[in-house]
């Protein structure tokens, strides 16, 4: 096992402000801790699925975890007793530095508690990735949270630094944030801040100057009673208005001595619904009107969204050599990797054996009930397999 070499008192931080930023979520679903000797000693590495495949690395950690907010889900809450410590903007720095260069980590997750304000807490995180990138001379991944009510200076200047930037909004709108955070602000302090980042983005984008390639937001999923409907419309509108790039969702958890320790957990299989019906709206084309919601507005949990979607409207099937592509998406168990692959391989040959489709990436036993090939329909030929 590698050894971790850290100065004893920053060690003792790392302990405290790694471990507390585990609720973070740096992948969908959330990522899993990596080699035993080092996660589980340390507890501030972590995996993190690519958007092209493989992991990253991620050293995922807490400028502070004092807080002044009282927000009722979280362990960083000012209303829980438990023990304070804070990061020096060089001493993180440092930490960090250490383990980049003997490879234990390749980049950095960055978030913190607020206090005693936004500026005050942006300024220290800033200053953290400012000795990163401008004395240490490093050039790799990072992801820096935003503080809600930051000043537009400290949003702009976050934009230019990191890779990626975010926001948690945690709820979709203010009367759900109210039951999960009654400090926090919607509209103005965190919406505002994400249309800040964005117009930054824009902006450097369009001269050529260096900016975060994208932008995240997380939702607490399951303790201010929200529906999946609610959720879907708040990242719909963030997506139009905003640029957002991902969402993740955290399923509720009750943490012990918060306001919300007696609250039942929520089910992990909803999160996962809500991460395939973000996929649908950012990766398939659909439209939050269109999710198969129930009368409750919640996505079913026994079926994904897709099946449930092509269940209740695909009532004719697709012919797969002729099909567009956004018709191909709406079938399950074609995605937008195996669509382009039958694409290409359709102007070659005709499309006649279902072993073409599973060869293509097809999922065979989701999609066989929705397509035809060459006029026929694959089911027919189900008794081969």
């Amino acid at each position: 096992m590698t050894a971790v070499i850290i100065e004893p008192d920053a060690r003792q931080k790392l302990a405290i402000l790694g471990g507390e930023a585990a609720d973070e979520v740096a992948d969908a679903p959330a990522s899993n801790s990596i080699s035993e000797g080092i996660a589980h000693a340390t507890g501030f590495l972590y995996d993190a699925k690519r958007a092209g495949g493989g992991t990253t690395r991620l050293f995922k950690v807490l400028q502070t975890n004092a807080c002044r907010f009282a927000c009722r889900y979280c362990f960083t809450s000012c209303a829980i007793r438990r023990k304070r410590t804070s990061f020096k903007p060089d001493e993180l720095a440092t930490t960090f530095i250490s383990l980049s260069r003997r490879r234990l980590a390749e980049g950095l997750f960055l978030s913190s508690g607020i206090v005693p304000d936004a500026d005050t807490t942006m300024e220290k995180m800033l200053g953290t990735v400012e000795r990163l990138r401008l004395r240490e001379g490093y050039t790799g991944y990072i992801h820096l949270k935003l503080i809600p009510g930051a000043s537009y200076d400290m949003i702009e200047r976050a934009v230019e630094l990191a890779d990626r930037v975010s926001l948690n909004l945690e709820a979709p709108s203010q009367e759900r944030l109210s039951l999960l955070a009654p400090d926090k602000e919607f509209r103005e302090s965190m919406w505002r801040r994400l249309v800040w980042a964005w117009q930054a983005i824009e902006r450097r984008r369009a001269v050529g100057l260096p900016c975060a390639r994208s932008i995240t937001t997380q939702f607490v999923v399951g303790a201010a009673g929200e529906s999946d409907r609610e959720l879907m419309a708040t990242i719909a509108r963030a997506r139009h208005e905003i640029g957002l790039g991902r969402s993740y969702f955290s399923a509720f958890h009750p943490i012990e001595r918060s306001p919300f320790s007696e609250l039942p957990a929520e089910d992990p299989m909803r999160a996962a619904r809500l991460y395939q019906a973000e996929f649908l709206l950012r990766d398939y084309g659909f439209s939050a009107a269109e999710l198969p919601f129930d009368t409750a507005g919640l996505l079913p949990r026994d079926v994904t969204p897709k099946q449930a979607w092509a269940e209740r409207n695909l009532h004719e099937p697709v012919e797969v050599n002729r099909a567009p592509r956004a018709a191909l998406l709406r079938v399950p168990g074609i995605g937008p990797k195996s669509a382009d692959k039958l694409i290409a391989a359709r102007r070659e040959t005709r499309l006649r054996d279902i072993a073409q489709l599973k060869a293509l990436g097809v999922t065979i036993g989701w999609a066989a009930p929705y397509v035809l090939l060459d006029g026929r329909h694959p089911a027919r030929q189900l008794a081969l397999w």
